[in-house]
């Protein structure tokens, strides 16, 4: 099955139902079900064939949503890209993937117009009503499209759907092929899990280019045949306000989001009603478990944690019921995805021993775009290898913790030191607001652990008195030998710590 198909069909039994209220502008699911089929004609038009690589670089806006879904109805494969992304990233995967179009705006087409000009067999549309030489515009080709044409959906299955790239911290960017099974398994399987209905109304505040915004959120909105109200950007008092005024059910949203938002919560008065609220989600970034309180404290509501990443869509969920959730932990496997804990040497941990997170289910990518060496290194035959490190409650069901990545593991003077642990230890200090805790080469030790931390406003507190904190709690081959004090914590766009920024720092503050 093709994942726009089986949306379509939900557009078609939803009818004149609000699909999608963006900023201002509402849309029933008739009127963006017409719309895809408008832009897939044009797209069929232009020669888009299956397989083709449609490259998407835009802002969040309608105009995304409807190419998406319309690229994956002739049987394209999307590409969606950053709407930051500079000219020398743009050119790393339009070249990788090998793109015969790309969509964009004219502020990024002149940022990035230095490297487009390299792509001799680029077709370059922009969603501006002015143009820019060499490119159409989208308002002018949607003009082409066949008034008589219907969709066919070409491609399904195993065949590739999207091809997302992974924003890793070594090496060339990998493209994570995900096929249409992928998709949609994982789609289903949180249908079930978080009992998504068409009752529900989804605040969307998250960027479209990304697996959290455009997976779980806008398809699993729309499958469900919920209303989704869409923000530009994300505005924690507007977020607030927009839960009270449109009884929203859900909100979905990275931890910065969330702290964020208690920061707006103690400013408010009065607070917000939340009675119509279902569940806050929380993903993308591990939730520090003083937030999780936190949050439950003023609110009310204890935040759903769940696991994924871009290669598997979700993996594991804390349930529904909201006394079944747990800080620290992402919950259980979804349905259809197995789990095993793993050691060095490829044999199952004890319960409740730390190993790596094994995974396969039909959620689960087959591999990257044109790195079958990189393929072959993730899998063990049936199983993608996450490079996470975690362990399961044998007393609660094989509840899944997770205890940092593999890569992030540290080895000092032969013990083997998990940074999370570390981490959970300086939180818990009334002084630090989120800590991060990386390895650096030491003569003596192999690895020596140095921790980063970002304290709260208005407070001080000395490294040493930090380090005490950790040998009271810790085995002193665990506690860092150096602590750094800086404003935040380095981020991406999706609020991931980049743990890799910091060791540079550090490696650079020694020699200098």
């Amino acid at each position: 099955m093709n994942l726009a198909k089986i949306l379509a069909r939900k557009a078609q039994s939803c009818g004149d139902k609000r699909a999608i209220l963006f900023e201002t502008t509402a849309f029933t699911y008739a009127e963006v079900d017409e719309q895809i089929e408008r832009y897939a004609s044009m797209l069929k038009a232009l020669g888009v064939a299956p397989g083709d690589r449609v490259a998407l670089q835009l802002p969040k806006r309608m105009e995304f949503i409807f190419l998406e879904l319309a690229v994956m109805s002739v049987g394209g494969v999307v590409l969606p890209l950053n709407a930051d992304y500079k000219a020398d990233e743009l050119h790393y995967f339009l070249s990788d993937s090998g793109s015969s179009l790309l969509i964009t705006d004219l502020l990024r087409f002149e940022r990035c117009k230095s490297i487009l000009v390299m792509f001799s067999d680029l077709e370059i549309i922009l969603v501006d009503n002015v143009g820019s030489r060499g490119c159409l515009i989208l308002q002018e080709t949607l003009t082409r499209g066949d008034k008589d044409f219907k969709r066919k959906y070409p491609s399904g299955g195993d065949d590739p759907a999207m091809i997302i790239y992974t924003s890793g911290t070594t090496g060339r960017s990998k493209g994570a092929v995900l096929s249409h099974r992928n998709l949609i398994a994982n789609m289903e399987a949180l249908h079930a899990v978080w009992e998504w209905s068409d009752k529900d109304v989804l605040l969307h505040v998250l960027p479209l280019f990304h697996v959290h915004g455009l997976f779980l959120a806008l398809h699993g909105g729309l499958y469900a045949g919920a209303s989704i109200i869409m923000h530009d950007r994300f505005d924690p008092p507007r977020t607030w306000q927009a839960i009270q005024s449109h009884k929203c059910t859900l909100l979905m949203g990275v931890p910065t989001i969330y702290k964020r938002l208690i920061q707006q919560w103690d400013l408010l008065n009065p607070k917000p009603d939340l009675s119509s609220m279902r569940v806050f989600i929380s993903g993308s970034a591990p939730l520090l478990e003083n937030l999780f309180n936190r949050f439950e404290d003023k609110t009310g509501f204890r935040i759903l944690e769940r696991y994924g990443m871009t290669e598997a869509g979700m993996i594991a969920s804390n349930p529904i019921q909201a006394e079944r959730r747990k800080a620290r932990s992402v919950g259980y496997p979804l349905p259809g995805t197995d789990v095993r804990i793993v050691s060095d040497n490829r044999i199952d941990v004890e319960a409740g021993q730390v190993g790596e997170v094994w995974i396969r289910g039909d959620s689960v990518f087959k591999g990257y775009w044109k790195m079958p060496e990189k393929t072959a290194e993730s899998f063990d035959v049936e199983w993608f290898k996450t490079g996470d490190l975690g362990y399961q409650d044998p007393e609660d069901a094989n509840r899944l913790y997770l205890v940092g990545r593999s890569k992030e593991l540290i080895i000092s003077g032969g013990y083997n030191v998990y940074p999370k642990e570390i981490e959970d230890v300086l939180e818990t200090h009334e002084a630090v607001k989120e800590a991060a805790v990386v390895g650096v080469p030491d003569e003596d030790f192999g690895e020596k652990v140095v921790a980063f931390v970002a304290l709260g406003e208005k407070v001080n507190v000395s490294p040493e008195e930090l380090i005490r904190h950790c040998k009271d709690r810790l085995a002193s081959y665990k506690c860092p030998k150096h602590i750094v004090k800086i404003d935040a914590l380095p981020r991406n766009a999706m609020g991931k710590l980049q743990k890799n920024v910091l060791q540079k720092a550090f490696g650079e503050s020694c020699q200098s």
